[in-house]
């Protein structure tokens, strides 16, 4: 699948746009769950704590999974492909791993820590809410770094296409001059023909 360039260039922007949505909704759930910990006013830990969990109901999953198609079309529509570099491969692996640490364990923790604080409690536990952002923002800010270098190279995978690549455009090219040297032969033939007829009518005429 190749995509055109418009289609690419749309896909990148939404790409970005998600990804930087992503990066700046987990630095905002960061900031929040650390209100929620330090403060000592209860209604300041509840505020907190229930627009982390609004933010990670409607927002955060979203944005991720759109973050997550944006790159699969990019890296499947591009010669960047899906596991020819490894700042690709090691990417998308990150993502998915985020993904479901938001899934099973942030979302999670959050809806725990907001029912006990709306039941007149204390908060349960910091690292609720403050363990899923800290991880999330590491592995994204990580992914934003890698994602601007591009480091590593190829990978195994990569390198074999490459070198097949390479040998397939050698083997044109040799039949390329192959072609080309057989076309100057016939038409070196196809010129020195005419060339001798004038001669061998001359001998006839003399012989007669």
């Amino acid at each position: 699948m190749k995509l055109s360039r418009p289609a690419r260039r749309a896909t990148l922007v939404v790409h970005v746009a998600a990804s930087a949505g992503w990066l700046g909704l987990t630095l905002g759930l960061l900031a929040l769950g650390i209100t929620a910990t330090t403060t000592g006013s209860a209604v300041t830990v509840e505020a907190s704590v229930r627009a982390m969990k609004l933010f990670a109901d409607w927002l955060l999953l979203p944005l991720a999974f759109l973050t997550l198609v944006s790159g699969l079309v990019l890296s499947l529509g591009t010669p960047w492909g899906l596991a020819r570099h490894r700042w690709v491969y090691i990417k998308f692996w990150l993502t998915l791993a985020t993904i479901t640490a938001t899934v099973f364990a942030l979302r999670p923790g959050v809806g725990a820590a907001v029912t006990a604080v709306s039941a007149g409690g204390p908060l349960p536990d910091a690292g609720d809410v403050l363990f899923g952002p800290i991880v999330s923002l590491s592995a994204y800010l990580f992914m934003t770094v890698i994602s601007v270098l591009k480091p590593w190279g190829l990978t195994r995978r990569g390198r074999r296409l490459r070198e097949q690549k390479s040998a397939g455009r050698k083997s044109a090219g040799q039949k390329s001059v192959r072609q080309k040297s057989v076309g100057q032969k016939s038409l070196g033939q196809k010129i020195s023909v005419p060339a001798r007829k004038p001669v061998d009518a001359e001998r006839a005429s003399q012989t007669a």
